[in-house]
C-alpha cells in the first residue's frame, strides 16, 4: 500500500462472523524513510514510526531505522491502515531511490526481510502478505453454550476453552487425549509413543493417562529412573552397620569407665568373680518377669540361670538412683569386705557386675523363700515342731556371731528380720542383704549414723535414741525374730492373730514371760515336757536380748553359745541320752559371767537394704 499522502484502505472479517486478527501472531509493519503507519478500529488503534538512516539493507528485527512494527489490540475484526510520509525524502536511506512509504499487517512468523535493500522491496514483496485469522465457535461463554446440550459442539473427552483473543470459545481435547473435539477425542497411547512419553519400567496405558512402575527389584518413579534395591539396601544396610558399630563402641567404652569407676583396682586381688553385662542379661533372660523374684528398696532381684546351670540370684538396683550417691569408696569396700565372708549360714557372695552404672550383685539362689514365708504365709510343715525352730534360730545366732567376733573386720548387719533369713534346700537358715551392714574398725570407737535404716518393729530402741548402730543392735532385733519363732505373730502388726488384741508384740511377750504364762503365746505344740523347759529358756535368752539398755544384753557369742547348749540338750533329750542343763550360763543380770564392757558404737553408710526372696 503506497502513499505519498494518505489513504485509508480497510479489511472487515464480519462483526457476526467468529473470526478476529490474530494478536500473538499478527504484527503492524511499515517500510521506508520517515514511514508513518497506522491501524485503527472502533475501539482505538495503534501504529509506529521510522526513521532514516544511511544503512542500505534492513536488519532481521526492525529496530525503527527504515523499517517499524506495532502490535495489534485484541478482538481486532475490522482493521483500517492509514500511511504517510514525509514530504521530503532529502534524508531517505543511502543507496534507495525509492521515495514512497509501505505499511502492511502480517504474520510475524512468515516474515523475513532481512537483508532486503528498501530500493528493492517492492519488487520482493508484490503487495502480498500473510495474516493470521483466529476463530471461536461462539461468542458465548461456556456455560451458556453447555445449557443446550444438543447443540454443545464439544464432543467426547474435550473441554470448552475461552478464546484468549476476545470473546467466544473453542472446544479442545482434554490431556492424554488427541483428535478432532467436535467429533470427540481418542485417548493417547503413551506406551506407543516412549520418546514422547518416557517410561523406564512397566509402561501401563490408562484412560488419558499412563502408568510407569519399576520392576518389582528396583525402586522409584519409573517416568523419571529406577534404582536397583540391591544397591538401596546395601546403602541401607552400610548405613545401620555403621550405627551398629558406632552404638556397639559406645556400649564398650561405657562399660569400662563403669567398670574403673566402680573400683577394678579395689576388688581385682579379691576373691570374687567378675561377671560381664551380657553374662548377667542372658542368665535372667533379659531380666525377664518369669525370673523376678522380689523387691525392696535398694533394688529388684532375679534368679538367674549360669551356662554351668548354677542357679544364683542377681540384685539389680534401681535405675533412679544416682550414682554419685550410692556408688562410692565406702560402698566397694563394703562390697569387697563382704565378698569375704564365708559361713555356712551367711548367703554367699558369688561376684560382681561392674560394667553398669550401678553394680550388679550376684548371689548363691536360696530356693526355699524368708523365715517370714514359712512363719506368716505358708504355715509350712518346717514350722511345726519346736525342734526346727530351735535349731533354725541356733543357726542365725551363729552367723551373726561370725558376724561380729571373727569376719575381718567385723560386721554389723544393721537390719536382721525374718525377711533377710533365707531357708535353703535343706532347711538351713541363711542370713541376707548386708545393704544396711556397717564394718567395724579397730581405730573407730564410736560415730553417729547419717541416716537412722531398719524396718520398724525390729528397729534397737536405743539406736533410735541415740543414732549409733552397735553389735548390740543385732542382738535387739535378733530378739525379736525369737519372739516370731515361738508367738508365730508379726512383731509390727499392732493387733495379735490369733486373738485380735491390739497390742504391741514384744510388750505382750515380756509380760508373758513375767508371768510365767508363755503357753498361752507359742503357736505351735509341745510334745514332750522338756520341750518346754527349753522354750522357756528360750523365752529367758529372747527377753535379755530385747533390753532397752545395750548394755543388759547378752552378746551374740553368749546368745549362740546358749542356743547350742539348748539345741544340744534337744537332741539328747529326742534320743533318750541324759545331757547337762543348759541354763548354767543365765544369770539375772547378763547372760554369761565376763564383766559388761560398754559396747562399741559404729556409723553407718548411707546405703538402703533390700530383701532377696521376698
Amino acid at each position: 500500500m503506497k502513499d505519498s499522502r494518505v489513504r485509508r484502505p480497510h479489511v472487515n472479517l464480519g462483526s457476526r462472523r467468529p473470526f478476529r486478527f490474530s494478536d500473538v501472531h499478527n504484527k503492524l509493519t511499515a517500510f521506508g524513510c520517515g514511514a508513518q503507519a497506522l491501524i485503527t478500529n472502533e475501539d482505538g488503534g495503534s501504529g509506529c514510526v521510522s526513521v532514516c538512516g544511511t544503512a542500505s539493507s534492513l536488519p532481521v528485527v526492525c529496530p525503527g531505522i527504515g523499517c517499524c512494527q506495532s502490535p495489534i489490540p485484541q478482538g481486532l475484526k475490522t482493521i483500517e491502515f492509514a500511511t504517510s510520509s514525509t514530504s521530503n525524502h532529502s534524508g531517505r536511506v543511502s543507496g534507495s531511490s525509492n521515495p514512497c512509504s509501505y505499511a502492511y499487517l502480517a504474520d510475524d512468523r512468515f516474515s523475513d526481510f532481512g537483508g532486503v535493500n528498501l530500493a528493492e522491496f517492492p519488487e520482493r514483496n508484490p503487495g502480498n502478505s500473510i495474516a493470521a485469522i483466529e476463530w471461536v465457535v461462539e461468542e458465548k461463554t461456556c456455560e451458556a453454550a453447555m445449557w443446550n446440550s444438543s447443540t454443545f459442539p464439544c464432543r467426547k473427552d474435550s473441554d470448552c476453552v475461552y478464546s484468549k483473543n476476545g470473546n467466544g470459545y473453542r472446544c479442545s481435547c482434554k490431556p492424554g487425549f488427541r483428535g478432532n473435539p467436535y467429533f470427540g477425542c481418542q485417548d493417547i497411547n503413551e506406551c506407543a509413543e516412549p520418546e514422547k512419553y518416557p517410561c523406564r519400567g512397566r509402561c501401563k496405558n490408562t484412560q488419558g493417562s499412563y502408568s510407569c512402575s519399576c520392576p518389582f527389584w528396583m525402586r522409584g518413579d519409573g517416568k523419571d529412573s529406577c534404582q536397583s534395591l540391591l544397591s538401596v539396601c546395601g546403602g541401607i544396610i552400610s548405613f545401620f552397620t555403621i550405627v551398629l558399630l558406632a552404638f556397639i563402641l559406645h556400649r564398650r567404652r561405657e562399660r569400662e569407665k563403669n567398670f574403673l569407676l566402680n573400683g577394678e583396682m579395689l576388688l581385682e586381688h579379691q576373691r570374687v568373680r567378675i561377671f560381664k553385662e551380657s553374662e548377667l542379661s542372658k542368665a535372667t533372660k533379659n531380666y525377664d518377669a518369669s525370673h523376678f523374684l522380689g523387691k525392696g528398696g535398694f533394688g529388684h532381684v532375679y534368679k538367674g540361670i549360669l551356662p554351668d546351670n548354677t542357679l544364683v540370684a542377681i540384685k539389680k538396683p534401681n535405675g533412679s538412683l544416682d550414682q554419685a550417691q550410692t556408688i562410692n569408696q565406702e560402698f566397694q569396700h563394703e562390697i569387697a569386705i563382704v565378698s569375704q565372708v564365708n559361713h555356712i549360714n551367711v548367703v554367699k557372695v558369688l561376684g560382681l557386675c561392674l560394667e553398669t552404672k550401678l553394680p550388679l550383685l550376684v548371689y548363691e539362689f536360696i530356693p526355699n523363700g524368708t523365715l517370714f514365708d514359712h512363719i506368716h504365709r505358708q504355715r509350712s510343715s518346717i514350722m511345726s515342731t519346736w525342734q526346727n525352730r530351735l535349731r533354725i534360730a541356733a543357726e542365725i545366732a551363729q552367723a551373726l556371731d561370725y558376724l561380729h567376733s571373727l569376719a575381718n573386720p567385723p560386721i554389723i548387719h544393721g537390719d536382721i528380720k525374718s525377711t533377710n533369713i533365707l531357708l535353703d534346700e535343706g532347711f538351713r537358715a541363711k542370713v541376707a542383704d548386708f545393704g544396711a551392714s556397717v564394718l567395724i574398725y579397730p581405730d573407730q570407737a564410736t560415730a553417729m549414723v547419717n541416716k537412722i535404716q531398719g524396718t520398724l518393729g525390729y528397729l534397737d530402741p536405743e539406736y533410735l535414741v541415740t543414732g549409733n548402730l552397735t553389735p548390740m543392735s543385732d542382738v535387739y532385733s535378733f530378739g525379736v525374730v525369737m519372739v516370731e519363732l515361738l508367738t508365730g505373730e508379726k512383731p509390727y502388726a499392732g493387733n495379735l492373730a490369733r486373738t485380735g488384741e491390739t497390742v504391741n508384740l514384744i510388750q505382750y511377750f515380756l509380760t508373758s514371760t513375767e508371768n510365767m504364762n508363755l503357753g498361752r503365746i507359742i503357736n505351735f505344740a509341745v510334745v514332750r515336757e522338756a520341750e518346754m523347759d527349753e522354750i522357756e529358756a528360750f523365752a529367758e535368752v529372747a527377753r535379755r536380748c530385747l533390753s532397752f539398755s545395750g548394755r543388759k544384753r547378752p552378746t551374740m557369742n553368749e546368745v549362740a553359745e546358749e542356743l547350742g547348749r539348748l539345741r544340744k540338750l534337744n537332741e539328747c533329750s529326742c534320743g533318750g541320752e541324759s545331757c547337762m542343763s543348759p541354763l548354767t550360763g543365765i544369770s539375772e543380770g547378763r547372760v554369761g559371767t565376763t564383766e559388761e564392757q560398754p559396747p562399741a558404737s559404729i556409723g553407718t553408710l548411707d546405703m538402703e537394704s533390700y530383701e532377696i526372696g521376698r
